[in-house]
């Protein structure tokens, strides 16, 4: 009855209890009220640590909220500690980086300025693009030199950059001469710790070549082979290149290796290249002391050694001059019958002064003007006595023959694998077809077969 009136005073209805649980261990915890959170402040905390250690008791402060583009606002120069260490770092790489492939470019322009008048006059075609004449709008047939600095704002179509430390050029279209490349090398000026660490192995390993700065071309003679070599579009094209050709010396020369070479270079040259290997070294009472002659035979040497050859390399000077050559094998020795094939050119080597002024070549460009023009002292001077060229060719004879052996040995291996490929594919095909007991037949027969092989090569070794 009282429960009734007091739901109709908005009493409520007591909660009932809970039903004990007879498998329960502990009935006791039961009814425990669960814990609430206490809040307390960090300043009325009774902890002796936190008030022993306040540093440890502080709260982190919050970022403060400001627009995305304020950055100072909620950075510092300490958050950039890291940056600050690289930026610099990769700024030096790059700076020094493009100061080196400038001075590279400068030193090779310097070279093409000091070089052109001499190509200019020597082929009808130089370098990649236009000629200097045509780029400065004048006629390609005139007498006029180009100055200073037209031969500057011209020098960079004439190289060619392959690297950042690396220049080439071409020149085309001359008498006895096919083409001539001209390759400039030079410091790795771009990365100085590569440029470094080649420096200190040259000195640890005799191996090891030292970092140099050269120029190198090479000139390839036609060798009495124009009308294979010069491109025709017709026949009319044709018969005038026959007619005009007819009237003109042989350029073809006998065939032979010589060089003159510096002796700090001799080494280098005969581990290096597979031609000069052929060679016998001697000096020369003409020459200077510090080079020699490489030759196949003296009378060679009594024909290609001229007095303008003597004057331009001494005035070239034991600094600048490295080699002279000329050759008609190749620079590796050759594993086929198709590397063997002659190819006559004139190769010259010179190292470049420091200087970036082009009249620093004063003393080299002689001796690079000569070397343009040999192979007409070739054609017309270089045909040796019968003897002579007969020891040359024997020479290369035994090359050539050494070179068949292998080939046919190469030839005869195959065959036998061939054969073995063939043979085993014949007994995997009859396996197939057998059942297994006349398999296990063969098989046994095979091993019997094998075993008796092996006692008659050990019966042989003994």
């Amino acid at each position: 009855m009282g429960d009734f009136i007091r739901s109709l005073f908005g009493g409520s209805k007591p909660a009932p209890a809970p039903a004990s649980n007879p498998d329960s261990d502990f009935p006791e915890y039961e009814s425990a009220p669960s814990p609430s959170p206490i809040y307390s402040s960090p300043s009325s905390s009774p902890n002796p640590t936190a008030a022993a250690f306040p540093e440890y008791n502080t709260l982190p402060t919050p970022v403060p909220y400001t627009k995305w583009y304020r950055v100072w606002e909620r950075t510092s120069p300490s958050d950039f500690k890291n940056e600050a260490v690289i930026i610099p770092f990769i700024m030096l790489l790059a700076a020094v980086h493009i100061w080196g492939r400038r001075k590279n470019k400068r030193k090779a322009n310097a070279w093409a300025v000091a070089h052109i008048p001499v190509l200019e006059r020597e082929f009808a075609s130089v370098g990649f693009g236009k000629s200097v004449k045509e780029q400065l709008g004048r006629d390609s047939h005139s007498d006029e030199v180009p100055g200073a600095g037209d031969r500057d704002l011209a020098a960079e179509s004439l190289m060619k950059e392959t690297t950042a430390q690396e220049y080439t050029t071409y020149a085309t279209g001359r008498q006895n001469v096919a083409f001539a490349d001209v390759r400039i090398k030079l410091f790795k000026r771009h990365n100085p710790m590569t440029l470094a660490m080649e420096t200190i192995l040259s000195f640890l390993f005799e191996s090891m070549r030292a970092p140099k700065e050269n120029m190198e071309i090479t000139v390839h003679a036609f060798d009495g082979k124009e009308k294979d070599l010069v491109p025709v579009k017709s026949k009319a094209e044709l018969d005038a290149k026959d007619s005009r050709f007819k009237g003109l010396q042989n350029s073809g020369y006998d065939a032979c290796v010589w060089a003159v070479v510096h002796k700090e270079q001799m080494k280098g040259l005969r581990d290096e290249r597979y031609d000069v290997s052929l060679t016998a070294t001697k000096d020369h009472k003409s020459l200077p002391t510090w080079t020699s002659v490489m030759s196949e035979s003296a009378e060679v040497t009594e024909t290609l050694l001229t007095k303008e050859l003597i004057q331009c390399v001494e005035k070239a000077g034991e600094e600048a001059f490295e080699y002279l050559i000329v050759t008609d094998q190749p620079i590796d020795k050759p594993s086929k019958l198709d590397e063997a094939n002659p190819r006559k050119r004139v190769i010259l080597s010179l190292r470049l002064p420091s200087s970036l002024q082009a009249s620093a070549y004063e003393t080299t460009i002689p001796l690079f003007e000569y070397c343009v023009r040999l192979p007409d002292i070739l054609a017309a001077t270089a045909h040796f006595r019968p003897e002579v060229t007969r020891r040359i060719k024997s020479t290369r004879e035994e090359e050539v023959k050494k070179l068949k052996k292998a080939g046919e040995g190469e030839k005869a291996e195959e065959r036998r694998l061939e054969a073995e490929k063939k043979k085993k594919e014949m007994r995997d095909t009859r396996l197939k077809g057998l059942s297994a007991e006349e398999q296990r037949k063969f098989l046994e027969r095979e091993r019997e077969k094998g075993q008796k092989k092996q006692e008659k090569r050990m019966s042989r070794k003994a």
